[in-house]
């Protein structure tokens, strides 16, 4: 047999005991033995005492999102009306002028006008995306051609079209109101999609990630073709898909499917298609439900009024909607990821996660709430009776936590992306980043899980702070556990993926505001070495 043994590690298994190993012995894709001698015949890698782990498991991203992002203008350096301008200006080779990484709350002379934004753009249709996700800014000739009067502009429930006080738009765009554009640029094509995938793949392996979790495919205003999950497909015959991916479909992608007349009614893909179909490279996930906004854009569901705002945000739709269609899908086999920011938002997803678990049991692909910007005590230990998982992104804390704190007030900011008050009532915490919202790096996220401090040096629910090693745990190990891959992958252990990361420190032995420096030295896929060298 041909194996490879790797002699002189420091490696950490993740058991959850702080187990450790000197020796990983891998073959057929696998992990075979720990602190076992090399066999004859074996090839022998000397890791040369340095840092080991599992590969990073990123449970919440968006890979062809980050995949467009590199080859985008970037304005995540924009701190001036000046700086966003100037960036357009370098124009674009397309018929759009399309910007991305867009952070408004750093610019210090206030927003852009939108008449500048089309002077900028000299007739082209401008589409920028904010990071955070959840909105866009569009100048004059984007809106007329979705279909908008910027004179006289609609609204669109579950979202605004924002305006000035003489009723023009500004050509900001909130959450349901970025449709519109989407229906203009979108179905997008397959070379475009299974490019960025590429791209994306090729960035996460050299940061030592190993498996993402894609949190919205296929449709809504997060996917980018109904064709989606199939251009994945194609990626991977391509050899265009360079990391084990989980895709969730989004809830608008389901469609009612016929069955027999006692059965429920059931949302799903033609042919029954559900959560879990798949391989280890490969496999469709939960079902993606978008229930609020975000707290950068005060749009996210809470169940008091903003600190800084007369309103508590809203839903993205009617509840009662929301909830049937959840349901039904549900019913169909799908796991349940439902997005919530607000604790509004997180009470109406632990309701309709109770119900389905109620009707149809647990999932082997575990029911998730994606996010949790507000997250209340009582509402954690639901998540514990029910089997939820929570997928907080920390790295939010250090780019935008002086100002989601302004937004929902201190007491609020205490209880906002919760970990250790996971950990401690037994809730699976899993890492995750949702670039390119935020930084993808999973150091520098283990870096926000450790400090939990904001940009401005601000402690920002230091409660919540965890240990670099249950950091580490989170973003192997308890990823595998949220993603339903528990004892599969996420650890050091027989029989598991030989998923491995080299670093070129120990994460614990280094001053925390450091870790995020560290480099990953090389990455190990599947038992071959796909980035770096030892």
């Amino acid at each position: 047999m041909n194996a490879t043994t790797i002699i002189n590690a420091r490696a950490k298994t993740m058991d959850g005991a702080g187990g450790t190993a000197t020796s990983i012995r891998m073959g057929f894709g696998r992990i075979l033995e720990v602190d076992s001698e090399p066999a004859p015949g074996d090839t022998v890698i000397d890791a040369r005492g340095r840092t080991v782990i599992p590969g990073f498991n990123d449970a919440h991203a968006h890979s062809v999102w980050f995949g467009q992002t590199l080859r985008e203008i970037n304005l995540g350096g924009a701190r001036t009306r000046g700086d966003v301008l100037a960036a357009l200006r370098t124009g674009s080779t397309g018929d759009w002028v399309v910007a991305s990484g867009f952070n408004p709350n750093l610019l210090t002379d206030g927003p852009v006008p939108i008449a500048d934004f089309d002077h900028a753009t000299a007739g082209k249709p401008l589409l920028i995306k904010h990071n955070s996700g959840h909105a866009y800014t569009v100048n004059s000739e984007a809106l007329r051609r979705a279909g908008i009067d910027p004179a006289n502009p609609p609204q669109i429930e579950g979202g605004e079209v924002v305006v000035d006080d003489t009723g023009n738009a500004t050509g900001l765009l909130d959450e349901n109101a970025m449709r519109p554009i989407n229906d203009v640029l979108q179905p997008e094509s397959e070379s475009n999609i299974t490019d960025a995938l590429d791209r994306a793949g090729r960035h996460y392996l050299g940061e030592g990630i190993t498996s993402v979790t894609d949190a919205g495919v296929a449709g809504g205003w997060i996917g980018h073709s109904p064709q989606e999950f199939g251009f994945y497909q194609r990626a991977r015959e391509m050899g265009k898909l360079h990391v084990r991916t989980q895709a969730m479909i989004t809830l608008d992608a389901l469609h009612g499917i016929d069955g027999h007349e006692g059965d429920p009614e059931v949302h799903g893909l033609d042919a029954g298609i559900r959560t879990g179909l798949g391989d280890d490279l490969l496999q469709i996930g939960p079902v993606k439900i978008f229930t609020d906004g975000s707290l950068l854009g005060k749009t996210a569901a809470m169940t008091e009024d903003y600190a800084c705002c007369c309103h508590a945000g809203y839903f993205q739709g009617d509840t009662e909607t929301m909830r049937s269609r959840a349901l039904a899908a549900a019913a169909g086999g799908w796991s349940l990821a439902l997005h919530a920011i607000g604790d509004k938002a997180v009470d109406f997803a632990l309701d309709v996660i109770s119900e389905a678990v109620d009707k149809h049991g647990p999932r082997t692909v575990p029911h998730r709430i994606e996010h949790g910007g507000v997250v209340r005590n009582d509402q954690i230990e639901r998540m514990a009776k029910t089997g939820v998982v929570l997928v907080p992104q920390p790295r939010f804390i250090a780019e935008f936590g002086d100002a989601m704190a302004e937004a929902i007030g201190a007491e609020r900011a205490a209880l906002s992306y919760p970990a250790k008050r996971l950990l401690q009532r037994g809730v699976v915490l899993p890492g995750s980043s949702d670039r390119p919202v935020a930084t993808g790096t999973p150091l520098a996220v283990v870096q926000s899980f450790v400090e939990r401090t904001t940009a401005a040096g601000k402690e920002y629910g230091p409660e919540d702070r965890i240990t670099v090693d249950e950091a580490l745990y989170a973003y192997t190990a308890g990823s595998a556990a949220a993603t339903g891959w528990a004892g599969k992958k996420g650890q050091i252990a027989p029989g598991q993926l030989a998923d491995l990361v080299v670093l070129g420190a120990d994460p614990a032995e280094v001053p925390a505001s450091q870790i995020g420096d560290i480099p990953v030295e090389a990455t190990v896929l599947g038992g071959q070495l796909v980035h770096g060298s030892f």
